[in-house]
């Protein structure tokens, strides 16, 4: 089954894997394993967990280098598409969705990687594009500093581009299979690419047929104006930092005008923001569970990654005042845009001192978090999908797997009773969960 752009509006729920959780602290409280973050069956347990409750897809983030502060917390340590193999043959109908940076890789081997994804997983890849900012990996890959930022997103376009071409190298058709014959594949029906540009020369074909999916799901995440002209070509989703509504139901709106300036549909782009809960049977309990989570956060790791986020010495921030005003983009421009401007945009809303700030955010990087009872929770969840502000979140548990248990056993039931979220799979791939179509291959 391929569903098709009109079906019903649905709400979609990832769950971001971020190994212990999404609070710095979570791998320190006493029911969690500090080594999860490299245990196999901690990715296998949550991905099973979330299949049961019928969410769209686990996620896996990534960094090429140990980019925060590996003194004071667990870190994004195995290769995604590695992992997700493995949930593959784990799971059976659950979306896997995989970072990979085009500033670091090369378009053939990515094509190549997530449409064996694809493949082993029958259908459930998605590719995560993202142009790394962090000076921990330029240096992994013999740079001395990360690159411009619009250097970043035009091999980002062109990469990407060349992706979906060499997904495309193979018709439909193009394996036969034809033991009468001796025809193995129709070679008419496989062209290379012969890609020439700016940053790639492509000759293809890729080395194996068309994906169960045509395309593994092209997912994006980038606030820029660059980042946005990206998904406006390419993303059929788009993880987002929104704080408020306003600001999520513009930036949602903006990226649908944007692909319809491209030749694709009003919605081809689903909106995903990320969205952090901690849920307590009462509203006090929720609060204590956030209140005891941020007190084992180390003040020097919350200070010194507010500065990071802001591109700016630790020393410039006073914990007790709010954040500086007209703050420059970070390391001149190439730094992360999406998280700065996520956190700027909630110290002034808010007008928070640094430390009141850092707990708003749960020791976070300008994610939106609920503290709540279930209830609360889905009517915020609700609330921003009948309003427009999102086609459904990447969810952030503030502990894993505990934090995603009591969502899927307090929260799911909810919003499926108000007939918001499904109750069974309708289809069998990734494309079928996002409502998304499958993509012709043009000859």
């Amino acid at each position: 089954m391929t569903a098709g752009n009109s079906a019903p509006r649905e709400l979609i729920l990832n769950v971001n894997i971020l190994h212990a959780g999404f609070l710095p602290s979570a791998w320190r409280v006493p029911q969690a394993d500090p080594y999860a973050f490299a245990d196999i069956d901690h990715y296998v347990h949550i991905a099973r967990v979330a299949e049961a409750a019928k969410l769209d897809a686990v996620f896996l983030a990534d960094n090429a280098a140990i980019a925060d502060q590996i003194k004071y917390r667990s870190i994004t340590a195995l290769e995604p598409t590695v992992l997700l193999a493995v949930l593959a043959a784990s799971t059976t109908r659950i979306g896997l969705i995989g970072t990979a940076s085009t500033t670091y890789n090369e378009p053939y081997n990515i094509a190549r990687r997530f449409a064996t994804l694809d493949h082993v997983s029958r259908g459930r890849a998605g590719w995560n594009i993202v142009t790394t900012a962090d000076l921990p990996s330029a240096r992994n890959f013999n740079r001395d500093e990360v690159p411009e930022h619009a250097e970043r997103y035009g091999r980002g376009e062109e990469f990407t581009q060349v992706v979906k071409d060499l997904w495309d190298s193979w018709a439909d058709d193009a394996f036969l299979g034809d033991k009468a014959s001796g025809h193995f594949a129709d070679t008419s029906r496989i062209r290379p690419i012969a890609h020439a540009g700016r940053h790639f020369k492509v000759q293809g074909p890729l080395n194996l047929p068309r994906a169960p999916q045509g395309h593994p799901v092209l997912v994006q995440a980038g606030a820029s104006g660059d980042g946005r002209e990206l998904a406006a070509r390419h993303a059929e989703a788009v993880f987002s930092a929104s704080i408020s509504l306003d600001e999520a139901r513009a930036y949602r709106r903006d990226l649908h005008e944007r692909a319809q300036r491209h030749g694709r549909g009003a919605h081809a782009i689903k909106v995903l923001p990320g969205l952090t809960t901690i849920i307590g049977d009462t509203e006090a309990a929720a609060r204590r569970r956030q209140d005891e989570l941020v007190d084992l956060i180390p003040w020097e790791y919350s200070l010194n990654r507010l500065a990071g986020t802001l591109g700016i010495p630790p020393e410039q921030i006073d914990p007790d005042k709010p954040l500086p005003q007209d703050l420059p983009l970070p390391n001149g421009g190439r730094g992360n845009h999406t998280f700065f401007h996520a956190t700027l945009a909630a110290g002034r809303r808010t007008g928070y001192t640094a430390r009141q700030l850092v707990k708003e955010l749960a020791g976070g990087g300008g994610h939106r978090v609920i503290v709540g009872t279930p209830e609360q929770v889905a009517d915020d969840i609700e609330h921003w999908f009948r309003e427009g502000a999102a086609d459904g979140f990447n969810l952030m548990p503030d502990v894993l797997p505990d934090g995603l248990q009591t969502f899927v056993d307090s929260v799911v039931p909810i919003l499926q009773k108000r007939g918001v979220f499904r109750t069974e799979y309708r289809g069998t791939t990734l494309r079928d969960h996002l409502g998304l179509q499958r993509p012709e291959r043009h000859d």
